[in-house]
């Protein structure tokens, strides 16, 4: 079976002072993610606004990725996939961590 489908993240920056927010939405059809980042500017260093941006947004993007996995490792074990407890056995990046 063929599949195509097109999720689009809609990403809003909000720049307060120091302090950039990102909020990052994803909607599945299924699902509505939220992700959320924020940079906040050192007072000593050069205000580039594209820097604050680039980083509340990456965080934002993280965040919104831990929520996606959780999601489908939900979904894995609601299928009855028998892997639900792979969450727990791997690290945030896919690694796994020591035995216990």
């Amino acid at each position: 079976m063929t599949r195509t489908l097109e999720w689009k993240i809609n990403m809003d920056l909000q720049e307060d002072e120091d302090t950039t927010q990102a909020h990052a939405v994803l909607d599945t059809g299924k699902s509505r993610i939220t992700g959320h980042g924020t940079a906040r500017r050192n007072p000593e260093d050069e205000d580039v606004p594209l820097i604050g941006d680039e980083l509340a947004a990456s965080r934002a993007m993280s965040d919104l990725a831990r929520q996606l996995m959780r999601l489908a490792y939900r979904d894995i074990g609601e299928a009855g996939a028998g892997m639900a407890a792979e969450e727990e056995r791997q690290g945030p990046y896919g690694w796994s961590p020591p035995d216990r």
